[in-house]
């Protein structure tokens, strides 16, 4: 299988990390691929031109990282990131990986806006996406269990993240007044899948 990625995408590195907690990740093979520069040819492989999309052995195309993951799910014997008799997922652990999401989404906004040198303090959108970081590690700081009970697809998305905060928001300084999700994430970023898929540019 390939994937197409890039090493500072927070959605491929929840990729990565779920690979290596199902004992998939040396099946495969990783893409180096720019989306801002493309010339067209990504955009053959993904209408959508966003990483990751991964191709499977047939030649069909899956995209989208939730996507991606459920996929490798299927793919193992083992315990299950998205638990669930009859191959259906709980509609409480997607509810979890949809709030761990949507602060991964509230992040990349910001983060295209500093790719643009935009910088526009007060403004309502960009508000609005910093209001979104903090009421999702507050919701995760009130009731941790959930996600800190197994290593899931929710916990992985949390831990994905926090890490890309400390990658790309260092000031924000998230554990100030979440010290639960602090000491919660400290041990989690430790573990092998974590170590193995640290963002970089």
């Amino acid at each position: 299988m390939r994937l197409f990625y890039s090493p500072a995408s927070p959605y491929v590195r929840k990729v990565l990390i779920a690979a290596h907690e199902l004992g998939l990740a040396d099946r495969l093979q990783l893409v180096p691929t720019a989306v801002w520069g493309d010339d067209g040819r990504y955009r053959v492989i993904n209408p959508l031109c966003r990483i990751p999309a991964l191709e499977l052995d047939d030649g069909r195309v899956l995209v989208d990282s939730l996507v991606i993951c459920c996929h490798l799910d299927g793919l193992h014997d083992g315990p299950a990131l998205l638990p669930g008799s009859d191959g259906k997922a709980p509609v409480e652990e997607l509810h979890l990986h949809a709030v761990a999401n949507g602060i991964l989404d509230a992040g990349l906004t910001l983060r295209l806006d500093q790719r643009r040198g935009i910088d526009r303090p007060g403004d309502p959108l960009m508000l609005r996406q910093y209001d979104a970081i903090r009421a999702g590690l507050d919701y995760f700081e009130r009731d941790p269990a959930p996600v800190t009970d197994r290593v899931g697809l929710a916990a992985i998305t949390l831990g994905v993240a926090c890490g890309y905060l400390d990658f790309r928001f260092p000031d924000l300084d998230w554990r100030a007044t979440r010290p639960g999700l602090a000491e919660w994430y400290g041990s989690f970023s430790e573990r092998a899948s974590m170590r193995a898929t640290r963002p970089h540019d």
